[in-house]
């Protein structure tokens, strides 16, 4: 690792705050700036100090930005005869089941702009009709009359044999054209799945490698955060953008786990509720994969740290549904206008409501810049009913849609969250932490020290990851050795081969299989030991008796997907224990909304060992953290709060 590695700056893009760490040998230093949403790499450049003698590590949302408003080239779709329709078609699974006008929204791919090839490989591999040169030939000028900026490839059954899949990609590539290949971006079944994944790839590719290469010129060594949790170089994360999009998230999982770890707590839920939405993750012991998710009613498959995502943030805007209720976001007021509080908007969100509830406090920096209007968080809060009251349901109904988020990937994942210790973080975690801990009967709430910028931070110290994966479809018998460990060998060779091509080095391999009993239409993604049949079938069954509360090991089981992740070592994050004698510092008298007498204290006042009983508001420039009544706060030494019922 160079030195410009070591003096690393983690960036973190959200859609309020634009946050950056910076790791030095005398420590941590943190700051913020507003996002720019219209160009989000001018908020990089300009609030990052110098990058000539440092590496930037950056986690953003641009390619789920892009994703979401349909922003990028005219992408083109290159597939087998007979499955025009592969994109439009797509599963029968409806959504919402009593919708009577249901309505799907459109793929990146417009179906004037799928162009069929006649050729076929067959559910076994085998060669049904061939590609010949004319028909290569035929598809590269229609390819090209259709004025394509970018190309998908995905053909049937591919991923066992892509020969004709490359013979196509190599004409259209010799042609100009960028292109993804499925056997390259996705090399498993499921047609539409295997399709939609490679689409959005082509889709993005332009409008991540013109992001990253205007970073890439000012920074010595660029580094990007992806969805499995861990580092890669930029030409990486340019060649498969797909794999940017759960970047932030994934890196405040990471920072989570770490500082839990660091003050002893193996298990943990982390709770990283920003600006725009609110991301949970359940950690026990490690993180938690997956390989697919839907990003705006498209599929997505690839690996990626096992986050749910809902739409309540601070800026999540609260209104009066058509039926007089009162409902609480997705839509966000983001950074331009912001919300009411900041001085731009007009419209009440849940930072406002928790400005006027005394939660906030109008004397204190929101993100250590923006001095907040308690005045127009009034006045907005107003149209939805009396202030108080309002400000009062918005953050009742805010936490109730963080509660079932919190209850996916616990309850209904097999774990009781009263075993975890809630990790919160991001602006507004802290400001919700204790109600919903209160909520799920979690008994412990650990907020960071620099909870406002943990995903940064954990971007910032994070490892360099290439997991690679292929479809198998294999019987879990002894028969099935020999192919699982070819696999495996060819698998552990790309993976390590891909750490070495994105600077990393390795420092652990860990593998992963995507198992079914024979006959289910869905498989779980289980971790394992090693690659062989018996210890997979074991890992699965586990699995299954955990996921659903039962298991069937008499039935045959089935090897979907075989996967290798490879990983460098992580960076440490620096010691950021502070100086004390436990004394809790000055306890300013604040009253919150009906007249509850509480405290302010400023969380750099706190010392090790300190305790703290709510009610009481801790500022930072960072975050805000609200312990409720009957909650206490202790210091520990690594100057986290650690929070639990009196």
């Amino acid at each position: 690792m160079d030195e410009a590695q070591d003096r690393a700056l983690g960036v973190d893009v959200g859609g309020t705050f634009t946050d950056f760490v910076a790791i030095e040998e005398t420590g941590i230093r943190t700051w913020k700036r507003l996002s720019t949403p219209s160009a989000p790499e001018r908020a990089v450049l300009e609030g990052a100090e110098s990058l000539a003698d440092r590496g930037l590590a950056h986690g953003s949302t641009v390619a789920t930005n892009a994703l979401l408003e349909r922003r990028g080239p005219r992408t083109v779709l290159v597939t087998t005869e007979g499955f025009r329709d592969l994109l439009t078609i797509r599963r029968q699974e409806r959504p919402a089941l009593y919708d009577l006008e249901p309505h799907r929204t459109p793929h990146v791919v417009s179906r004037g702009d799928v162009v069929t090839v006649r050729e076929r490989i067959g559910a076994g591999g085998e060669v049904v009709v061939p590609l010949d040169d004319a028909e290569v030939a035929r598809v590269v000028e229609e390819v090209r009359s259709l004025n394509a900026e970018a190309v998908a490839i995905c053909l049937l059954f591919s991923y066992l044999r892509p020969e004709h899949e490359a013979r196509l990609a190599g004409a259209l590539r010799e042609a100009g054209f960028p292109v993804s290949a499925s056997h390259e971006v996705l090399p498993e079944h499921r047609e539409y799945e295997r399709a939609s994944t490679t689409a959005v790839n082509a889709f993005l590719q332009p409008t991540v490698r013109s992001y990253l290469g205007g970073i890439d010129e000012r920074s010595r060594a660029l580094r990007v955060m992806h969805s499995a949790g861990g580092l890669t170089d930029a030409a990486t994360a340019g060649e498969r953008p797909v794999s940017m999009v759960t970047s932030g998230p994934a890196g405040g999982v990471l920072g989570a786990l770490a500082v839990a770890r660091s003050a002893g707590h193996e298990h943990v839920i982390t709770f990283d509720m920003g600006g725009t939405s609110t991301d949970v993750s359940l950690c026990p012991g490690e993180p938690r994969y997956r390989s697919a998710t839907e990003v705006d009613g498209l599929a997505v498959h690839t690996p990626m740290v096992d986050i749910v995502t809902v739409g309540a943030g601070g800026g999540s805007i609260a209104r009066l549904d058509s039926g007089g209720a009162l409902a609480v976001g997705p839509q966000s007021a983001g950074a331009d206008p912001g919300p009411a509080c900041y001085g731009k908007g007009t419209l009440p969100t849940v930072s406002d409501a928790n400005l006027v509830l005394g939660r906030l406090r109008p004397e204190a920096p929101l993100g250590g810049s923006v001095i907040p209007d308690i005045g127009r968080a009034r006045d907005a809060l107003a149209t939805l009913g009396e202030t108080e009251a309002a400000a009062a349901a918005v953050v009742e109904v805010a936490n109730a849609t963080m509660a079932r988020a919190l209850r996916r990937v616990s309850l209904e994942r097999g774990y009781d969250p009263a075993g975890f210790t809630l990790v919160a973080f991001g602006g507004a975690g802290p400001l919700h932490a204790c109600e919903l801990a209160d909520d799920l009967g979690i008994g412990k709430v650990l907020v960071p020290r620099h909870a406002g910028v943990l995903s940064a931070i954990g971007i910032a110290t994070a490892p360099e990851v290439i997991e690679r994966g292929q479809g198998l479809l294999l019987p879990l018998d002894h028969e099935a050795t020999g192919a699982v460990r070819a696999t495996a060998s060819t698998l552990e060779e790309q993976a390590v081969a891909g750490l070495g091509a994105a600077g990393g080095t390795l420092a652990e391999l860990a593998w992963a299989a995507d198992v079914r009993y024979r006959g289910q239409a869905h498989e779980l993604r289980v971790a394992i030991e090693k690659p062989e049949p018996g210890t997979i079938t074991e890992a699965f069954h586990a699995a299954h008796e955990r996921e659903y509360g039962f298991a069937t090991p008499e039935r045959p089981a089935e090897l979907v997907a075989l996967r290798c992740r490879a990983q460098g070592a992580p960076r440490n994050i620096p010691d950021t224990a502070v100086d004390g004698t436990g004394e809790t510092g000055e306890q300013e008298p604040i009253t919150l909304a009906g007249g509850v007498h509480a405290v302010q204290v400023s969380r750099a006042d706190l010392a090790v060992g300190s305790t703290l009983d709510g009610p009481a508001v801790v500022t930072q420039p960072d975050a805000t953290t609200f312990i409720p009544r009957g909650w206490r706060a202790t210091v520990d030494t690594g100057g986290n709060l650690e929070v639990t019922p009196a």
